[in-house]
């Protein structure tokens, strides 16, 4: 295909439709809102759905049903409102529903600063909805990558049963970038696994050996319970810890046991740095510049770009880290993800960059660490 200028939020939009999508339903808030506007044009081109909702809390709602009953689906927010929807993220969760939830991130808490950037959602993304549970969040730092992360994301739902987040910032969903999409047919989409038993047979939650239950399109000659509560294979609510016991393990085993294909990431001269750069979303393009300027200064560093943030790359962090002699994380918010590097590298090595006023960082910023430390 040629190269097109396309906006971030755009790109989401075009790759929700190259995943499959057909659903959608949201409701208007900046950063997020041209997602909406592009797909309420293009889902109907296509046979799909496209819904305003009263709110984002009925938005997911609607989601979550529109899977449920058989089609890929999405809603995209900002701040405040994917607060709202955090309660659905959690019966996704439970009720193993696989759906694409995009936040596009401002600056806050509460109304903050609609039009201005930030990355201060990361860990309401992995805690923000109660109880343990497992989640994948993908975070894209260029137009490019938001299409191809919104059609990772729909491929890792539809596979693992599981609400993905795409988390992206303003300065991405609102940035314009000369990009040139795949070919159709060369585009990786994961169909859903649906159920090759008759309904009378059909257990929604059944322990698989893949840890993934196949599913039905709920209404089609398949009726079965779904409820919040904890439940057994058929979807009925339980209280018997022989039956929660199995669910909860197999829960987080489908993700734990899966890290090698979700885990998606980027390392640059990692093997003789003496500085680790460990960075993702819109700020990993102004680390990448920085790194640059320092190499050019015969500063030896390496680049680890996280395009998963949650599960947290632990084991890949540790690798990266194990032999340099300072960590730098920069982030536009007050330190969130940093918090789970210097778990893994230990404090005393990570160095923190953080700016959370709603501008985008500035590669000096983060070259004037890496050349006080270097010197």
């Amino acid at each position: 295909m040629s190269a097109v200028l396309m906006q971030g939020d755009e790109a989401c939009a075009e790759g929700a439709i190259a995943a499959g999508c057909t659903f959608f339903a949201g409701y208007p808030i900046t950063p997020a809102t041209e997602i909406a506007e592009v797909l309420a044009r293009r889902l109907p081109q296509i046979g799909g759905k496209f819904i305003q909702m009263e709110d984002e809390i009925a938005s997911l709602a609607a989601v979550l049903g529109a899977s449920v009953a058989g089609a890929k689906a999405m809603t995209a927010t900002s701040g405040p409102g994917f607060s709202l929807m955090q309660e659905n993220i959690g019966y996704g969760v439970m009720a193993e529903i696989p759906c694409v939830i995009v936040d596009v991130q401002r600056m806050g808490p509460s109304t903050g600063q609609p039009t201005r950037t930030s990355q201060g959602d990361v860990m309401q993304a992995r805690w923000g909805t109660h109880g343990d549970h497992p989640i994948i969040a993908l975070s894209p730092s260029s137009v490019r990558e938001t299409f191809d992360l919104t059609v990772k994301a729909f491929s890792f739902s539809e596979r693992y049963r599981i609400p993905v987040i795409l988390l992206m910032e303003e300065i991405v969903g609102h940035m314009r970038e000369r990009v040139t999409l795949p070919e159709p047919a060369k585009i990786e989409v994961q169909e859903r696994i649906e159920t090759q038993v008759p309904p009378e047979w059909y257990k929604p939650y059944e322990d698989f050996p893949t840890d993934v239950p196949a599913m039905a399109p709920f209404g089609q000659g398949y009726r079965y319970h779904i409820t919040g509560l904890y439940h057994d294979e058929r979807g009925y609510p339980t209280d018997r810890t022989d039956e929660i016991q199995p669910w909860l393990k197999r829960m987080q085993l489908k993700i734990e046991r899966s890290l090698s294909d979700i885990l998606l990431y980027e390392e640059d001269g990692i093997e003789d740095a003496e500085t680790l750069v460990v960075a993702y979303g819109a700020t990993a393009r102004t680390a990448r510049h920085a790194i640059e300027v320092a190499r050019s200064h015969g500063r030896a560093v390496g680049f680890l770009k996280l395009h998963t943030i949650w599960p947290f790359a632990e084991e890949v962090v540790e690798h990266a880290a194990a032999n340099v002699r300072r960590v730098v994380v920069p982030e536009m918010n007050q330190g969130q993800l940093v918090l789970e590097v210097e778990r893994v590298a230990g404090r005393r090595k990570v160095h923190r960059v953080n700016r959370a006023d709603g501008r985008m960082m500035r590669p000096t910023e983060i070259l004037a660490v890496i050349e006080e430390w270097a010197g």
